[in-house]
């Protein structure tokens, strides 16, 4: 049997859909196990899960082995930024930590086997894509923020340092004080607080919140809904060349083994003929 036999075999156990199910089922057991070890455990229980924590890794390892062999290139795996994630998350978990003063590293580096979910559901692989490619236009967003923020945080810090020191004493402090208001967080005590002194403060308060979580907030919204539906039309164009490639494959390997029939037909006649 050659390689490309091989090959074709471990390609059909990587797009079978019950193989995927299996896989996604046993990293959400690898993360129950993880939060299960957050209690005390009786002893003999403690060691059951240590050896399944074992029997997941080998598993992970054979997964990844398969998806790697899978390819017709080795370098073809690694040409996707979710492969390198994966391929990432399980060599990491296969560091021997576990008997060492590093068993809560190794610990927390297992429990990065629950983002391997989002590798395997592309729904998941698209609201991550979308967030990291929105960041960038929210920081833009973000910078301007900021500058209303500062500017609104001096102008209560001169206004309010007065009346209450705890809330406006300095930059820092408005600045906490600011986004707890931003987030409406018994905001009015503190409107009321000052309005005793300057009756007109509550436009202040008023046109902060205007920005904040209503202009702001709505751009934000508006980057990720646009990016969002940016990256499902990618998702949808990925899938079409990937059917595109399928067919084209599969006719590929017809036309080989038409190939190889006539070759045996051919060489059958000559020998009959001799």
């Amino acid at each position: 049997m050659t390689w490309q036999n091989f090959q074709q075999k471990f390609q059909t156990i990587r797009d079978n859909k019950v193989f995927e199910l299996f896989v996604i089922s046993i990293i959400i057991f690898s993360s129950l196990m993880i939060g299960i070890r957050t209690y005390d455990l009786h002893p003999i229980v403690e060691n059951v899960l240590r050896f399944l924590d074992y029997a997941v890794t080998l598993f992970f390892l054979v997964e990844i082995v398969i998806r790697i062999a899978a390819e017709s290139r080795i370098r073809d795996f690694f040409k996707k930024g979710w492969n390198i994630f994966d391929f990432v998350i399980v060599v990491v978990s296969l560091i021997p930590l576990d008997d060492s003063e590093y068993a809560l590293i190794a610990r927390m580096l297992r429990l990065f086997r629950v983002m391997r979910l989002i590798s395997f559901i592309p729904e998941l692989r698209v609201l991550v894509s979308a967030l990291i490619t929105a960041l960038p236009r929210m920081g833009y967003v973000g910078l301007l923020m900021f500058i209303i923020f500062y500017l609104y945080a001096v102008i209560g810090n001169l206004l309010f340092s007065q009346i209450n020191p705890q809330l406006w004493g300095d930059l820092g402090i408005s600045l906490l004080t600011l986004f707890r208001v931003a987030t409406f967080e018994d905001w009015t005590d503190i409107m009321y607080e000052t309005m005793t002194v300057y009756g007109l403060s509550w436009i202040y308060y008023v046109s902060f919140i205007f920005f904040s979580a209503f202009v702001f907030l709505n751009m934000m919204i508006g980057i990720v809904v646009d990016v969002l539906d940016e990256e499902h039309k990618k998702m949808e164009a990925e899938k079409l060349g990937e059917s595109l490639d399928e067919h084209l494959t599969f006719e590929a390997r017809v036309e080989n083994e038409l190939s190889d029939l006539h070759r045996k037909i051919d060489l059958l006649l000559s020998k009959q003929e001799r």
